[in-house]
């Protein structure tokens, strides 16, 4: 298999125990959410990808779900410094990035100082983020793409590794602000959260309602993050892999694509940043499973998670009872 995408590859006996090493602490850090989250183990897998790509994730699912639970547990296995915000509709960008005030010292100059807003962490938790303006909501697309905000005319870094973890409702609708399709576009995965099976749910009941409840712990430290997402751009990508991934988004869209129901079902597809964030989860994935280097059947696990935020359905489409999972399946059939 010939390689793409990888000057840089894992190559050497060096490198390939540093993989080994770190897919270890990978695999111990997926366990210990385990142990606090039942019955969502696509849900965690899924997420975990996201970190180990260095993305940002939308989790939607019912209230009850366990969606809070899971960023709070991930940020102890991780070792990262979280913070939650909840999103409301009188929250201010201000409120999330910061702002400066005005002071005077002892000698009675004044000057402005700069208090940081709750951004300024290492995983940040966006509680149903659909509930603020569209003005709030658009001040974590700075933050989102470029690591850093602009407050009064200044930037200010943001910690690394950065990641924002947002939830939303699908089913209370009342009061709240669709994310702008800019705002979709730059979380890496849109992550559904689900009911768990019986099974799951029974072990749940049994290890949450007795005196002592399963806590979270730290596996990992936020600099094997970093050394992970480094790794995970290392992992050579082969031919037949990237073909797949541009096959597969670029017949999303409709302007261009070979499928006639994509033409007649999709108002707007994917654009390139959907391609990049699939060979980056594609990476991620194989490392999360032991393998070091991605295949077609990992393209076809995360067109769902990576398209469906990034795609919108004509008026005729939706008026058919069409949905966008059934665009996607068109469009995986199509390199399965």
């Amino acid at each position: 298999m010939s390689a793409t995408f990888s000057p840089t590859a894992v190559t050497d006996l060096k490198d390939i125990q540093d993989v080994e090493r770190l897919m270890g602490r990978i695999k111990e850090a997926r366990a210990a959410v385990g142990e606090v989250i039942f019955g969502q183990e696509a849900v965690v897998d899924e997420v975990l990808v996201t970190l180990l790509a260095g993305g940002h994730a939308l989790l939607i699912g019912l209230p009850g779900l366990a969606k809070t639970k899971l960023v709070q547990t991930l940020g102890t296995v991780v070792g990262l410094r979280d913070k939650r915000v909840q999103f409301t509709p009188d929250l201010m960008p201000a409120d999330i990035l910061g702002s400066e005030v005005l002071e005077e010292d002892a000698a009675g100059q004044r000057g402005f100082r700069f208090l940081p807003g709750p951004v300024f962490c290492q995983l940040l938790m966006a509680d149903e983020i659909n509930r603020a303006s569209p003005r709030t909501q658009s001040a974590l697309l700075q933050a989102m793409q470029e690591h850093r905000v602009s407050v009064a005319g200044h930037y200010h870094d943001l910690p690394a590794p950065f990641h924002v973890l947002a939830t939303q409702n699908p089913i209370e609708q009342e009061g709240t602000y669709p994310l702008p399709e800019a705002q979709l576009d730059r979380f890496l995965m849109q992550v559904d959260v689900g009911y768990p099976d019986e099974a799951a749910e029974r072990r749940m009941l049994a290890a949450t309602t007795g005196v002592h409840q399963p806590e979270a712990r730290a596996v990992m430290t936020p600099a094997e993050l970093q050394a992970a997402q480094a790794l995970v751009r290392r992992v050579p990508v082969g031919d037949s892999v990237v073909d797949a991934i541009l096959s597969l988004v670029r017949a999303g869209r409709p302007e261009s694509s070979p499928l006639p129901e994509v033409r007649d079902w999709v108002a707007w597809g994917p654009g390139p940043r959907a391609s990049q964030a699939l060979t980056l989860a594609v990476r991620a994935r194989a490392l999360l499973d032991g393998r070091f280097a991605p295949s077609i059947e990992d393209v076809i696990a995360l067109a769902h998670p990576i398209l469906r935020h990034r795609m919108a359905l004509s008026f005729g489409a939706r008026a058919d009872g069409v949905t966008l999972g059934r665009v996607v399946d068109r469009l995986i059939d199509k390199i399965a």
